[in-house]
């Protein structure tokens, strides 16, 4: 946390003010998923930024950078932000990581081939997705309630530097952090700030590492003290979305379509009365962190392209209790549920080989987390809501 307690309350609206006049200025990101975002409805948001701020809290100096946007859920961004960490010049950095600026992946010739590894090259990968797993793992066991995702952030950084890693977030198209950090309705791209985790909350945390010229890219959904544990809805969430990743894996070998897990992801999550995220899609990964192919998670959608082996790319399934529908805070990074509905997601690098798949970011036999039984009361509230489409219409005597 940056030295915000000693500066004045009349420094501090500057400064908040000066940070939002930055953020109207920063470019937005391209289509594919954290590469660009799409096109909002109003573009003129995106020229200017609001002219307000809340007024900071006395004793801590904290405050929200768009107190006149119409947030969707309970979530607020509680700036400001810690300043940039760095990362030793000894330890290798992406392309972007002085001007924000991914140029590979924005060529127009061959951008749309989807890349064969060669040994060498899915060795490489494999380096990196273990280490990408050791830093989410790290990461994923100081999530109580309590801890600010700031602080998350820090440890993040702090476990890839120690792996000689550097984290690809980190001014990724400017994104000012090393992890995404997305707690309840946020669905992606959330920026670890200093909001504190409550016991309740459900957290994403979305981990890529740079490792000797290769991205290893992997996210989890994570319980946040016990009345998250308890809250059948939120179980139901996370769960549906572990499961649609388990499914959409079990589909990949070499001759499948790009176009068809999402109609395995959807079908299930829509079994169990969620929804589907449909603007994020998976994506491919090597030397570049977004390329070829692209593999969105609902069904009957137009992804061109076979999986063959040597192909690396994630399934990154994003689900919701409500809408599929989303929308972006005026940070241009945060993306959130239209109705404020909780949403979950999971995400593996996958690696084709000969006769199916090698899933480089497997979890570990001591990887916090993991699945838990899905609620009893979604399961008696499913069986009440058949019980009562067939006896509609019906007179019912005691």
């Amino acid at each position: 946390m940056s030295d915000v307690h000693e500066v004045g309350q009349r420094e501090l609206l500057l400064l908040a003010r000066l940070l939002q006049e930055k953020l109207g200025r920063l470019p937005r990101a391209f289509s594919e998923h954290k590469a660009v975002h799409k096109a909002t409805g109003n573009p003129l948001r995106n020229l200017f930024a609001p002219n307000v701020v809340s007024e900071p809290d006395p004793a801590k100096g904290h405050f929200n950078p768009f107190p006149t946007f119409p947030f969707t859920g309970s979530i607020r961004p509680v700036y400001p932000l810690s300043p940039k960490r760095s990362v030793p010049a000894s330890i290798p950095h992406p392309e972007y990581a002085n001007d924000g600026i991914p140029r590979s992946e924005r060529k127009f010739v061959g951008r749309n081939n989807i890349k064969i590894l060669d040994k060498r090259e899915q060795g490489g990968m494999r380096k990196a997705c273990r280490l990408g797993r050791e830093v989410l793992d790290i990461a994923a066991r100081e999530v109580r309630p309590g801890i600010t995702t700031d602080h998350i952030d820090e440890i993040v950084h702090k476990a890839c530097l120690e792996r000689n890693c550097y984290p690809s977030p980190l001014n990724y198209v400017h994104f000012p952090k090393s992890v995404c950090t997305s707690p309840n309705e946020v669905i992606c791209h959330g920026i670890p700030d200093q909001r504190v985790l409550v016991d309740g909350d459900i957290l994403n945390l979305d981990v890529t590492v740079y490792h000797e010229g290769f991205h290893g890219d992997l996210n989890e959904t994570y319980y946040v003290g016990s009345k998250a544990l308890a809250d059948p809805e939120s179980v139901r969430v996370v769960e549906t979305a572990r499961e649609c990743l388990d499914q959409a894996i079990q589909l990949v070998r070499p001759g499948m379509a790009f176009r068809d897990p999402g109609d395995v992801i959807e079908k299930h999550a829509k079994s169990r009365k969620c929804g589907v995220i449909k603007t994020y899609c998976g994506h491919g990964i090597n030397q570049l962190f977004h390329c070829a192919p692209n593999v969105p998670h609902y069904a009957k959608n137009k992804a061109v392209g076979i999986a063959k082996p040597g192909m690396c790319f994630t399934i990154e399934p994003m689900i919701s209790l409500g809408t599929y529908r989303d929308k972006t805070w005026p940070d241009d990074w945060t993306s959130v549920t239209q109705d404020g509905s909780r949403t979950a997601q999971f995400e593996h690098t996958l690696l084709v080989t000969e006769d199916g798949v090698e899933v480089l970011t497997a979890r570990q036999a001591d990887s916090p987390g993991g699945s838990v039984p899905m609620p009893v009361e979604s399961k008696l509230e499913e069986a009440s809501k058949e019980a009562k489409g067939k006896t509609d219409g019906q007179v019912v005597t005691a």
